[in-house]
């Protein structure tokens, strides 16, 4: 509220990150080259910029997550700031009452900025690097009434719960060890996509550690080393095998979940994986939470 008190304070910071760090001078796409910038009072919602030289208009918000919304751009920081401050994350039903307007308003509010401000940076990850997988909608209920060996034969059993796994979604996550996390959702945590997601996102010079889980079988042929932690047997530490950092992540996002926005919808968890992936990062920027998230408006 100190640094950005109204429209005109957000305005004026989009308008020197983006163009001009002087607040005057930046370059003129039309001239090819930099003029002197002046904002004339108008009639509009948002102001311009004009450049002196040949009456090009250049407006902060364009190409950004504020363009063509009619919310004020004072709210919009707030609502950045909110999301940058809490821990356990922040519902639209808050953030309409915190900032009085409609619940559709603050969920498309948030969903921008998990989705474009908070999503993944494609910086790859490297060293020491330890991957899961889990699901947040919680572990499938066994079927109502008989005893399911008495309700189904073995074969009809195992194919119920092969459909109660698919419909829960995969989160996969990796983590540096003292360092970044990334997180997706995949189909199903069987087959290659394990893989090929590890392959994506890792360096072929790193250290690959992951539990006894199939699905990982092979990866020492991608990566420089590959560690596994038989959690089956009960041994969850050896040595430098463990997968505890990464179960750390798991830890924190799935309770925040429940706690939060009790159940998300498979079609939009990558946004809320993007705002919990995003925060743990961002504890290693130089600057603010707040403040890393301005930075990258423009990025």
């Amino acid at each position: 509220m100190r640094e950005f008190p109204d429209d005109a304070s957000c305005l004026e910071h989009l308008w020197r990150q983006r163009y001009a760090p002087d607040g005057e001078h930046a370059e003129c796409p039309k001239c090819e080259r930099e003029r002197v910038f002046k904002k004339y009072a108008t009639a509009q919602g948002r102001q311009s910029w004009t450049c002196t030289g040949c009456g090009h208009h250049v407006h902060p918000t364009a190409g950004t997550i504020f363009a063509k919304s009619s919310t004020s751009l004072h709210l919009w920081y707030y609502a950045m700031y909110m999301m940058a401050s809490t821990r356990c994350g922040l519902s639209a039903k808050q953030l309409e009452r915190e900032i009085g307007v409609s619940y559709r308003t603050a969920w498309r509010m948030l969903n921008k900025i998990r989705n474009e401000l908070m999503a993944d940076d494609g910086e790859p990850l490297r060293g020491d690097i330890e991957a899961d997988e889990t699901s947040v909608d919680g572990k499938p209920r066994k079927p109502h009434g008989q005893h399911p060996q008495i309700a189904l034969g073995r074969s009809r059993r195992s194919e119920a719960m092969k459909l109660r796994e698919r419909s829960r979604a995969t989160v996969f996550a990796a983590v540096e060890r003292g360092g970044r996390v990334k997180a997706t959702v995949l189909p199903s945590r069987r087959g290659p996509a394990l893989k090929a997601k590890l392959v994506e996102w890792v360096e072929p010079e790193s250290i690959i550690v992951t539990d006894e889980w199939g699905a990982y079988k092979g990866l020492e042929r991608h990566f420089l080393a590959h560690s596994r932690i038989n959690h089956s047997s009960g041994v969850y530490v050896e040595g430098d095998t463990h997968t505890n950092t990464i179960e750390g992540f798991f830890g924190h996002l799935k309770p925040a979940i429940r706690g939060t926005y009790r159940k998300v919808s498979h079609r939009w968890l990558q946004g809320y994986l993007n705002e919990f992936v995003w925060r743990r990062n961002a504890r290693y920027a130089e600057t603010s939470m707040f403040a890393a998230l301005l930075d990258r408006i423009d990025a």
